[in-house]
């Protein structure tokens, strides 16, 4: 995911991404602390689509003169 096409996105769905990608990064360090890890790369490279998500949507916030909306909780 390149910082190009997450600038097209807007900031409800970046917002989205950010908690899927939060998701991912939960389950795959606790994958990695259980030893099922296929890939122990696959962390860090979630880790920094996370991060780079996370700076587009503070500097879209930003620019917009607004807060970033809390990721939504799962029901259920």
């Amino acid at each position: 995911m390149k910082a190009a096409e997450l600038r097209d996105l807007p900031v409800d769905e970046l917002s989205r991404k950010a908690a899927e990608l939060r998701e991912n990064v939960f389950n795959l360090r606790i994958r990695h602390a259980a030893g099922t890890l296929d890939s122990s790369a696959d962390l860090g490279k979630q880790r920094r689509d996370l991060a780079r998500v996370l700076r587009i949507l503070n500097q879209k916030t930003k620019a917009e003169g607004k807060q970033p909306s809390p990721p939504a909780e799962k029901k259920g």
